[in-house]
């Protein structure tokens, strides 16, 4: 009788056994995620939701240099919108941009949001280049809640820098993926290259509308 071997994962004889990392910081992001779900159903609507529940929308508010902007994350807000850390990072310096009013999908934005848009992601990549000197990043627009958007009701840019390797045994294995530096100290390091890199127009109170230099 002729003998069949079948090739077999190891993951079937081993199976790995995952344990739970306790991370309490992305609690803050559940409960927003579900006043967001219940807002929208409320309404009937897809996702999109009122100013003063969108953290965008409140670090619109947010003047620049202040208590309330370092608590928010928040590096620049002009007329083009606003760039601000994002607080669950993808890797160390992950940005966010967003345009400044509360729309969800590139067709509502008129051609100069679009632009104005386009020019704060630009400034964030240099910003990041300048600041940590990744090897890549990833730009990209997640539209709609099945394509991966946390806040579909407000379009934003996600800026992640990215190096060689730093998708590795970690998160393969141990389902934890390792954020090198604190979130306080990657703000306060990027807000002071920021500063440099925009002069005079990085001051609280001081419009950067205008800046090409990204």
């Amino acid at each position: 009788m002729e003998r069949c071997c079948v090739a077999v994962p190891l993951y079937l004889i081993y199976p790995m056994s995952h344990e739970n990392l306790w991370a309490p910081w992305r609690l803050p992001y559940l409960q927003q995620m579900g006043a967001e779900l219940t807002d929208a159903a409320s309404r009937g609507t897809s996702g999109g939701r009122p100013a003063g529940s969108c953290f965008l929308c409140e670090a619109m508010g947010a003047q620049p240099g202040t208590e309330e902007a370092k608590r928010r994350l928040v590096l620049l807000r002009d007329d083009r919108g606003v760039m601000l850390l994002n607080r669950f990072p993808y890797s160390n310096g992950h940005l966010m941009v967003a345009p400044a009013d509360h729309l969800a999908d590139l067709p509502e934005l008129t051609a100069a949001q679009r632009a104005g848009l386009m020019e704060l992601t630009a400034l964030a990549e240099k910003l990041l280049q300048t600041a940590i000197n990744p090897q890549g990043f990833n730009v990209g627009i997640n539209l709609g809640r099945c394509a991966g958007a946390g806040v579909p009701g407000h379009l934003h840019v996600h800026i992640v820098p990215r190096w060689h390797g730093d998708t590795n045994f970690m998160q393969t294995v141990g389902q934890i993926r390792v954020i090198p530096q604190a979130l306080e100290e990657s703000y306060e390091h990027l807000n002071a290259v920021l500063v440099k890199l925009l002069g005079d127009r990085a001051r609280p109170g001081v419009n950067t509308e205008g800046d090409r230099s990204g």
